[in-house]
């Protein structure tokens, strides 16, 4: 593992905690990644900024720039964690990777930090990160990030016109529409829920770039959107929200704009989404907003994860024991990045959405298949998945790297330990100078 910081010996400002140096980079790591835990810290413009490349052996690490005044490099890590799985179970060449900005994105000239964070991690783009739109940094800040790193193929989700695929198409949340349909068709009837989108009441929590896309994909459905939130308010109506004039405050930016603002539905306050009674809740705001302390609130049967990491393990766990099934985000909320690879080949915006449709489709028929034969949680059959196909491409790696000498064999030794391996003293394992391979057993790691 390399672990590289860049930072200056000065004061900084008092708004700075010490979060970024206090973190426990080495406790990241797993058999898995990371490879790459970048720390950068800018004076001039007062900001701090992350990186984590986590997995690469199917392709360079893919993900987006998150900008948030609390961002911390343990968050990072597990967004990036959740690209490796994400662009494995979607079946596309990208590793994971995810990066982020600490800063107050409406006190800053974004495009400007944008800049200088693209200056900062220049040397790991493209060939081991591609950067991507995420919270608060659309098409205009990656615009800004390519121009600055001089490399078209730095970024995905770029505008239009420069020859981009941008994320505001609502490319993510279709995939997240798709993922729904799917699932209704398949479960609906073992969790007491119709088949059909036109006959199920949906909240949706969060309303920027992926509540929006996943709103409009509902609405052309038929289905029924009960009530909507952002940071400042939500808004309810047991008859329905008319997803055109309610998309007028999405994106807010403050609370003037906000969809609490909605003349034609009742406002209620921002968390009672979470009471509201529906059929389907999709998160798609920020990370564990479902806790093992809140689940039981909660009276949909089916959550679909627009956002990443929005319900905790335990709090999966509690309502899979009450009958509620959720589909995990690295499955619903993929039409991201598998548009991005649409972009990364220059695929037509048509090509995207059907690349997009065709393996969010099929790959929650083979999760929710092997679910309703065996009785797992989809989560642990979508990973078992994404890390037959990482575990496989980390172990071609190594070989390869062995047949062509590119790293030289310092000794051999017999019934010895291979580090995360449960074989332990049982197999005969190759040691070299930063990976360990066990032959016998095909287990990888880096010590």
């Amino acid at each position: 593992m390399v672990t590289s910081k860049h930072s200056e010996t000065i004061n900084k400002p008092e708004y700075f905690t010490d979060v970024f140096d206090n973190v426990n980079v080495p406790g990241f790591f797993d058999r898995w990644g990371p490879e790459n835990v970048v720390q950068v810290y800018d004076p001039q413009l007062g900001f701090q900024g992350v990186l984590v490349i986590d997995n690469t052996a199917l392709g360079p690490g893919k993900g987006g720039i998150r900008i948030s005044s609390t961002v911390t490099p343990l968050e990072i890590f597990h967004l990036a964690r959740t690209m490796t799985w994400k662009c494995a179970l979607a079946d596309i060449p990208f590793g994971g990777a995810k990066s982020g900005i600490r800063v107050d994105p409406f006190k800053v000239d974004k495009n400007k930090i944008m800049c200088a964070f693209a200056r900062l991690i220049a040397q790991y783009v493209p060939e081991k990160y591609i950067a991507a739109p995420d919270m608060n940094c659309g098409e205009n800040e990656i615009s800004a990030f390519v121009t600055e790193i001089g490399d078209l193929n730095g970024a995905t989700g770029k505008p239009a016109k420069l020859g981009g695929i941008p994320h505001e198409l609502g490319t993510t949340g279709f995939g997240v529409g798709v993922a729904l349909e799917t699932s209704l068709g398949l479960i609906g009837k073992h969790i007491g829920l119709p088949e059909d989108l036109s006959q199920v009441r949906v909240t949706i929590q969060g309303f920027g770039n992926v509540g929006l896309g996943i709103a409009k994909f509902l609405a052309n459905k038929g289905a029924k959107i009960v009530a909507i939130n952002d940071f400042w308010g939500c808004v309810y109506d047991k008859n329905g929200i008319d997803i055109s004039e309610a998309e007028k405050h999405s994106y807010a930016t403050n609370e003037k704009l906000s969809i609490k603002n909605y003349k034609n539905a009742q406002e209620i306050p921002r968390d009672d989404i979470f009471k509201v009674d529906c059929d389907v809740f999709i998160p798609c705001a920020c990370g564990n907003v479902i806790t093992k302390e809140n689940e039981s609130i909660f009276k949909a049967k089916l959550i679909v994860e627009g956002a990443n990491n929005p319900v905790t393990l335990d709090a999966e766990q509690a309502l899979y024991n009450r009958g509620v099934i959720v589909i995990p985000d690295f499955l619903a909320n993929a039409g991201g990045v598998i548009g991005s690879y649409a972009e990364y080949k220059n695929m037509s915006v048509e090509e995207a959405f059907y690349l997009i449709e065709s393996k969010i489709k099929e790959n929650t028929k083979i999760v929710l298949e092997e679910h309703i034969s065996s009785g797992l949680i989809p989560r642990n059959i979508a990973m078992k998945i994404a890390e037959k196909r990482v575990l496989s491409a980390m172990n071609a790696r190594t070989r390869e790297d062995l047949s062509k000498g590119e790293k030289k064999m310092t000794n051999t030794v017999d019934a010895g330990l291979c580090i995360n391996c449960i074989h332990k003293n049982t197999c005969t394992f190759l040691k070299m100078e930063y990976k360990v391979f066990c032959e016998e057993y095909e287990c990888y790691t880096i010590t």
